[in-house]
């Protein structure tokens, strides 16, 4: 890729983003001050990062893998379920990630 194309894309993909937030400002304020629309609203932070979490954890080159960085995010989750430290759930994971990657 050239530069001139990457610095194409650059500024495009920056005013796409400049429009994009310029259009949710734009929205009048009785739609967003529904019930419904701060429940929804309340989700989508939540739902965004687990699909990230979701996705490095069991893929890599476009596949399905199950691996020691699924294992540490099952103990995460579970250690979070748990009400542990925050602390406690990094190291619980790490080290259950690399035992797993050092055992496969």
């Amino acid at each position: 890729m050239s530069d001139d194309t990457l610095w194409v894309l650059v500024v495009g993909a920056s005013l796409g983003c400049y429009l994009l937030k310029l259009a949710g400002l734009s929205v009048p304020a009785p739609w967003v001050e529904q019930p419904w629309v701060a429940r929804v609203v309340d989700f989508v932070p939540a739902a965004l990062l687990a699909a990230l979490v979701a996705v490095q954890a069991a893929t890599a080159d476009q596949r399905l893998v199950i691996d020691g960085r699924l294992a540490g995010l099952s103990v995460a989750a579970l250690a979070l379920a748990l009400r542990a430290p925050f602390i406690v759930v990094l190291v619980l994971a790490g080290g259950t990630g690399a035992v797993v990657h050092l055992l496969a």
